[in-house]
């Protein structure tokens, strides 16, 4: 950074916080949905530092002791205090390094205390049924055209993302290109624009080809031979493809319509099917690891409640000596 920058002690909030982000995005990789969650949990730090008559540059500890009171008071879980509270000091640590600040004072603060909570899982059962739902859906005979498309381009979502575990962020962005017919792997851009390899079982393939095609028999004929979208699953949006908003609504109407409560269901709930389903089976952690795009192993170790289960479910049913 110039020393014109270091010098800056009297920039405004907005100014440093976009700072930050430039970092983040520049030297960490962060995505999108990463750096406007940081600017969420900062501006609103800033205002509440704004009404004390205070700011980033020259608030003390005691003034964010404060904020994580307020946001106590204001019935905030304890995740979301931790989440605010790993945003604070990220920030500071920033202003220090670029001689913004001389002090950190998020240094010694302490997070609330917090058990890792499991991931809410789907049954084996629960996700048949809602492909059993959506299939039926798509080949509803008193539909209209449209109707189908959508229906079936909503039982390919959940194909794919049963499927392969993606991120929703990386299921709606999906390129066309993953959609050909000898495509055994996709290669996926996920966070930190890392790529990894990812393969595709035979029912996905099979829900994208009859999904594209039914897309391509409903375009007009005048645009047959149109610039096809780049994207899987495309969208008149800003995006230029599904939004995750959007699939999240579709898939809780599926839920109800699968006779499950649609609070249950989410695409993050079906990615936690999938890993749990897949260790539940005999995958190794590591594996799965790789496959759900976690940098650390830490991340993963979430689903090893359901490693153990198996493997005291496979001493008690398989040792000599166990009970019968």
């Amino acid at each position: 950074m110039s020393g014109a920058m270091r010098s800056s002690k009297t920039a405004t909030d907005a100014k440093l916080t976009d700072l930050f982000l430039d970092m983040l995005a520049a030297e960490q990789g962060a995505g999108d949905n990463t750096l406007d969650a940081y600017r969420r949990d900062l501006t609103d730090f800033s205002e509440f530092l704004g009404r004390k008559g205070q700011n980033f540059a020259g608030a003390g500890t005691d003034e964010l002791r404060d904020y994580l009171a307020d946001l106590d008071t204001r019935g905030f879980k304890s995740s979301s205090v931790a989440r605010r509270l790993s945003a604070m000091r990220h920030l500071f640590r920033f202003l220090l390094n670029e001689r913004i600040r001389s002090d950190d004072p998020a240094a010694i603060l302490s997070g609330p205390k917090r058990g890792r909570g499991l991931p809410k899982v789907l049954s084996i059962a629960d996700v048949d049924r809602m492909l059993t739902r959506a299939k039926e859906l798509s080949e509803a005979e008193n539909a209209s055209p449209q109707q189908r498309l959508r229906a079936m381009r909503l039982y390919c979502l959940l194909e794919v993302l049963y499927a392969t575990g993606l991120r929703v962020s990386e299921l709606v962005a999906l390129p066309l290109s993953a959609s050909r017919r000898d495509a055994r792997m996709i290669v996926v851009r996920g966070k930190g624009n890392k790529e990894r390899l990812v393969p595709l079982n035979e029912a996905s393939r099979q829900a994208m080809a009859d999904y594209l095609a039914a897309m391509e028999a409903l375009k007009p004929e005048k645009k047959k031979n149109a610039v096809a979208s780049k994207w899987l699953f495309p969208s008149f949006g800003e995006s230029g493809h599904l939004t995750r908003q959007h699939f999240a609504r579709d898939l809780k109407e599926l839920a109800a319509a699968s006779g499950l409560a649609p609070r249950l269901v989410s695409p993050h709930v079906l990615r936690h099917a999938f890993a749990s389903h897949l260790l539940h089976n005999g995958a190794d952690l590591r594996i799965v690891q790789t496959l759900l795009g976690h940098t650390d192993i830490s991340t993963t170790q979430i689903y090893t409640h359901v490693v153990e289960e198996r493997l005291k479910s496979l001493v008690r049913d398989l040792h000599p000596l166990a009970e019968k």
